[in-house]
């Protein structure tokens, strides 16, 4: 869906939650293939079972990377991604796994480099199917304004 919302349209506390998605073995191992990450953590079942965890745990930027993507079911014209901040590895991701998002606006502030545009910091959390927090950034926009900051 497209949408026209400007900077003035985001109200901090709004909140969305997404659907789930489960983590497959062929996401890790695709994911490795992508990224050339084929770390024994992802990739050898016999090792990781000597570790503390036990089995193999999906790559922090693969959990990242589907769960920023659950939140892509509407774009906004007016605004774009003007980054990630403060991204943390909560804890791990096991394969069958299934992880949701929840996005809340956190804040809104001026853009220092041009009027006609402001910031809107969402924050992102993404949880396990027990509800645990396993990963956890910002995420920026930049916003057009109907109307140039004085």
């Amino acid at each position: 869906m497209i949408v026209e919302q400007f900077f003035e349209d985001y109200e901090v506390g709004f909140e969305r939650r997404t659907f789930g998605r489960t983590i497959t073995e062929a996401d890790i191992v695709l994911h490795a293939g992508q990224t050339g990450d084929f770390f024994p953590h992802h990739m050898d079942a016999e090792w990781c079972a000597t570790q503390p965890f036990q089995q193999r745990i999906a790559h922090g930027t693969l959990v990242f990377s589907v769960g920023i993507g659950l939140t892509a079911s509407t774009i906004n014209s007016r605004a774009i991604s003007y980054g990630y901040d403060r991204l943390r590895f909560v804890r791990p991701v096991f394969i069958a796994d299934t992880i949701t998002t929840t996005a809340r606006i956190a804040e809104k502030r001026d853009d220092p480099k041009r009027a006609t545009h402001g910031i809107v910091v969402e924050a992102i959390t993404i949880a396990n199917q027990r509800r645990e927090t396993v990963l956890a950034c910002e995420h920026l926009y930049l916003v057009e304004r109907r109307q140039a900051a004085p």
